[in-house]
């Protein structure tokens, strides 16, 4: 006598399809990955004594794209995006794209967002766009169907679709963003770094946070580290100002950029 395995069917999601676009279109680019490690030990702190004060809790993925926003303005060329074989389009406006988890019609989706000009807006500001975000609208179920349409197309069509965004910088702008950014850390607890297959110039993955010793005013202390991904495309992005961007970037977060004003307003 014989065990025999049991199953169930479930339909594949279509919304995974358009992941799938994405993610081939993405594997055309030949990208370059800088794993860092940010301390946010102080910044945490301070989010935290303000929540325990005012019972509001700040969004740390907000915290991360105005600093991010501030980053990306001071280096251009990060978020450049090519036009033709001979030019670069550099962008005045971070506009920064990343994921939310929404209810729609009964079940959870990841929805894109994109920051507007994450350069001019303050913490408070993104924050309270995230927090509005994060809220399920009627017209999110709208969009969501009009997706489904899409990705109801062949194949072929929605890869030359996407070929067309991807060589046309003000519309991949308008529909897409300048800067890619995901928080995958906060589905998992615990240090590690994601590597993502990505389609913007920029992507800045977000790890996890994990607790280790480290060296403060000559001092050994536990302090919390952020496991930080910086991706960028090799074609447009040379390392050396990767790196000058991604230790900018480390600054502004670790020394709290934004955060003051945030919870002590004027």
């Amino acid at each position: 006598m014989t065990n025999q395995d049991t199953f169930t069917f479930k339909d594949f999601p279509k919304i995974r399809h358009g992941y799938i676009d994405v993610l081939r279109e993405g594997q055309r680019k030949r990208f370059i990955h800088g794993l860092f490690e940010v301390d946010v030990t102080d910044m945490r702190l301070k989010l935290r004594e303000y929540k325990t004060r005012t019972g509001e809790t700040p969004s740390f993925t907000a915290f991360v794209i105005h600093c991010l926003g501030k980053a990306v303005d001071e280096n251009k060329v990060l978020h450049a995006m090519r036009q033709g074989r001979n030019k670069l389009v550099l962008f005045d406006e971070v506009d920064v794209s990343t994921q939310i988890e929404v209810e729609v019609d009964g079940h959870k989706i990841v929805k894109p967002h994109i920051v507007r000009a994450a350069n001019r807006k303050s913490f408070r500001e993104i924050h309270n766009e995230i927090r509005a975000a994060q809220v399920g609208k009627p017209e999110e179920e709208q969009k969501y169907q009009s997706m489904q349409l899409f990705l109801s197309l062949p194949r072929f069509i929605r890869s030359l679709f996407w070929r067309i965004i991807a060589s046309q910088p003000q519309v991949f702008k308008k529909l897409g963003g300048t800067v890619g950014m995901s928080a995958i850390g906060m589905f998992a607890d615990g240090a590690g770094w994601g590597i993502p297959i990505s389609f913007p110039t920029l992507m800045v993955t977000l790890g996890g946070i994990g607790e280790r010793p480290g060296v403060v005013a000559g001092r050994i202390e536990i302090r919390e580290y952020l496991s930080l991904t910086v991706s960028v495309d090799h074609d447009i992005v040379d390392g050396a100002p990767a790196t000058r961007f991604a230790r900018r970037l480390r600054e502004l977060m670790e020394t709290g950029y934004g955060i003051e004003a945030f919870i002590e307003p004027v």
